[in-house]
């Protein structure tokens, strides 16, 4: 992928990441690597990230394939993955899991690939994305698919694993577990 393409100042989102001052995808590539990890807002809206200064793994990548899609930049994917979330993969959470006596739940991520390599700067890591060692499901989406859809996907993911695993918890449990997780990520 060629990262020094010119945004086109007759495309609305990059437009504004012009009057920010990033001339090209490399720029706002990197500037919205270097953002801290939180929820926007707005969940579904990835264009909060360039007013709110921070974003998820869902709306970072969405707004990069936006931008992307703006500059016919075409071998760039936004992937939707389903990984199992572990203290190894995600150390933050050990004491969460611990807690509930998982050694795992299965989490829903948002990355790039472009062709066989996965982009993932969720956290503005450099080391090699800690989850795709784990990756049991990925579907291609688009930028719109982050908010509603990813949400149900997983959820309905959920309740097909709490029932294969024949696990002991509800679904609300599950999934008040998972925002635990998430919340110690966030700290």
């Amino acid at each position: 992928m060629d990262k020094s393409i010119k945004l086109s100042p007759a495309q609305p989102l990059s437009k504004v990441c012009l009057d920010k001052g990033l001339s090209d995808f490399e720029a706002v590539f990197n500037f919205v690597k270097q953002l801290p990890y939180g929820r926007t807002t707005n969940r579904s809206d990835f264009t909060q990230v360039l007013q709110e200064h921070k974003g998820t793994c869902s709306t970072k990548h969405a707004l990069l394939k936006a931008i992307a899609i703006e500059n016919d930049i075409d071998d760039l994917k936004l992937c939707l993955g389903v990984f199992e979330m572990n203290s190894k993969n995600t150390p933050k959470i050990k004491h969460v899991l611990e807690q509930y006596h998982l050694d795992y739940i299965p989490e829903a991520h948002c990355y790039l690939r472009h062709h066989n390599d996965i982009i993932d700067i969720t956290f503005n890591s450099t080391t090699e994305p800690s989850f795709s060692e784990t990756l049991q499901y990925e579907v291609h989406i688009e930028p719109n698919q982050i908010g509603d859809y990813k949400v149900t996907f997983h959820k309905s993911y959920l309740k097909t694993w709490i029932k294969n695993e024949q696990l002991h918890l509800s679904f609300n449990q599950l999934w008040k577990i998972r925002e635990a997780c998430i919340l110690a990520i966030s700290e």
